[in-house]
């Protein structure tokens, strides 16, 4: 599924002309794009295909997000290529992640990457994990065959 985008109708209320958008399911901000695109290159060569973005069970939230390179799209990611990175998502974690931004922070307070999740009801102080509303979450006996999430077998 390269640069899988969604097509979004939109209805304009006084003429009714359709608008077309193409939104993405997650999105990565140019200033994060870089900093990944320089870690990429620190890497040896082969080792950092994509950024893998996920989210596993954890941390004192519930849930708690996985950034990593991986070597490439695996069978069931969702790929989207922005600002010349692809970010890759497996199937378990997007509907946790539908509508999130991955941002990188330069700060005195905050500093490193940062994912935006309106999805979120709760986050811990520092970010790192979240807790989903239950009508938000998959069902309790949806199959997870897949893994946990975070790209491992388990």
């Amino acid at each position: 599924m390269p640069g899988l985008a969604l097509l979004r109708r939109c209805y304009h209320p006084l003429g009714m002309e359709i608008l077309e958008q193409q939104a993405t399911p997650v999105s990565i901000t140019e200033r994060a794009a870089e900093k990944v695109r320089e870690l990429m290159a620190e890497e040896q060569a082969g080792d950092a295909g994509v950024l893998r973005v996920a989210i596993q069970g954890g941390g004192c939230s519930g849930f708690e997000y996985a950034l990593g390179f991986d070597r490439g799209v695996q069978e069931g990611d969702l790929e989207i290529a922005m600002h010349g990175v692809t970010v890759v998502i497996d199937s378990f974690s997007v509907p946790y992640l539908r509508g999130a931004q991955i941002d990188f922070l330069s700060g005195l307070q905050e500093s490193g990457f940062k994912i935006e999740n309106p999805n979120a009801v709760s986050a811990c102080g520092c970010g790192s994990s979240f807790q989903m509303a239950d009508e938000q979450a998959p069902a309790p006996d949806a199959d997870y065959s897949a893994g946990c999430g975070s790209g491992c077998s388990h």
